[in-house]
């Protein structure tokens, strides 16, 4: 393998790429790669994936439900750690009494 057409390769491809951050989904390999795992990579990996023939960009519709799936998932995680967040006191009735007469 020549590695200046390797590399000229890699650098057209990327230069390609209009997203910052595409989405790619994974093919089988012969050493073990699992396919159809779906990933956001930068421009440069997403490039020598698809040199490498180990990925193929994604369909619009697949990295918008990869997307969706990314969003719900870091709702949930920030849910969590509100929630682990949460502060409880515990106030003496007659203390609140005192407080919401306002003496």
């Amino acid at each position: 393998m020549d590695l200046k057409i390797y590399y000229a390769k890699i650098r057209e491809t990327e230069a390609k790429i209009t997203d910052v951050f595409p989405v790619v989904v994974s093919q089988e390999t012969q050493d073990g790669g699992k396919g159809g795992v779906t990933m956001e990579v930068t421009k440069s990996i997403a490039a020598r994936m698809l040199v490498e023939g180990t990925a193929r960009p994604a369909t619009s519709e697949e990295a918008k439900s990869f997307r969706d799936k990314q969003a719900k998932a870091k709702q949930v995680a920030d849910a969590a750690a509100a929630s682990a967040r949460l502060s409880v006191t515990v106030v003496p009735t007659e203390t609140l009494e005192k407080l919401s007469k306002g003496k």
